[in-house]
């Protein structure tokens, strides 16, 4: 699992059918305190994340184990919008709002 933040959206009229009406996320990897790491993957969004919220993305095999991308040709899925980051007892990310 990697943490991600979401920073785009992709639009794609013409794609593989398992993926038509699938939501497709530009993520960046980003580190405890979601600092951007300049890392960019496009993920298929699973539970309404959007552009702003720092989301959890899993790679490989992973992601086609959610209910939305099983048996689809995807690389990288969004399972989680993360409200907080604890390392080490402190606090190092927090979702506003």
């Amino acid at each position: 699992m990697k943490l991600t933040k979401v920073v785009g959206t992709i639009v794609a009229t013409q794609k593989q059918e398992k993926l038509e009406g699938r939501k497709l996320l530009v993520v960046e990897d980003v580190d405890a305190q979601a600092n951007p790491k300049g890392t960019y993957t496009v993920a298929v969004d699973t539970i309404g994340a959007g552009v702003g919220d720092v989301v959890l993305t899993v790679a490989g095999s992973s992601a086609r184990q959610t209910d939305l991308t099983r048996d689809c040709p995807v690389d990288a899925s969004v399972v989680g919008i993360v409200d907080s980051v604890e390392v080490g007892g402190k606090i190092t990310f927090k979702k506003k709002g």
